[in-house]
């Protein structure tokens, strides 16, 4: 098997993996009268694994298709990169032990696709990232682009949130940790993103080096 045909084959069912794990999800919550579309599609571990999946599914036709990676291409994994990294991160530190929505008691996430989002897809999305090595030798100042989604997603849970009082998540609630403590997090994983986009960067060049490409 070639590399576009392994990787290309790779994403493609990486990418169905992550859309299926919310498709799956929102059937789940449909079945049980719980699904809220608003709330759902608010929080940044969906919006980031539908961004992440939709990348993957392009990228990996690209390669199928025998096209060579361009550079925005590659900063746009790039940024679905981080961005799986990140949620995974703050559900593990943050979230994994929270509690739910009131509206959600005696509700069980189903198990699989909560692990191939949080957990199995963020590394496999890392993994190909830093691994497909046979493209554009992205620059260290192409890293700053990654933060246009996220700074996106917090433009506009902060305006719904002020509106309507619905926050995705505890630390962005200005009632439970302050403005102060909202702008704190808010700052903070964009340096932690920022940092990881500069690492895998500096990674995969460091890793085309080694292999020669």
């Amino acid at each position: 098997m070639t590399y576009k045909s392994f990787f290309g084959s790779f994403r493609l069912l990486l990418g169905i993996a992550l859309l299926g794990s919310v498709v799956w999800q929102i059937a789940d919550r449909i079945a049980n009268n719980l699904f809220r579309p608003l709330e759902y599609f608010t929080y940044l571990s969906i919006d980031s694994t539908i961004y992440a999946g939709v990348v993957l599914l392009i990228s990996g036709a690209l390669l199928l298709s025998h096209k060579r990676e361009t550079t925005r291409v590659n900063v746009i994994r790039l940024g679905a990169t981080v961005a799986m990294i990140v949620i995974s991160a703050g559900y593990h530190l943050f979230l994994g032990d929270a509690s739910g929505s009131p509206l959600d008691v005696g509700y069980d996430w189903p198990v699989l696709p909560n692990l191939i989002i949080h957990t199995y897809g963020p590394i496999l999305v890392t993994l190909d990232y830093l691994l497909s090595v046979k493209g554009p030798k992205t620059s260290l100042s192409k890293a700053p682009w990654l933060l246009i989604f996220p700074l996106i997603w917090v433009t506009y849970s902060m305006i719904r949130g002020s509106i309507d009082d619905v926050w995705p998540y505890w630390f962005l609630n200005p009632g439970e940790v302050g403005v102060g403590g909202v702008a704190i997090y808010i700052i903070g994983f964009a340096i932690f993103g920022l940092g990881l986009g500069y690492t895998l960067l500096a990674l995969r060049r460091l890793i085309q080096k080694i292999t020669g490409h």
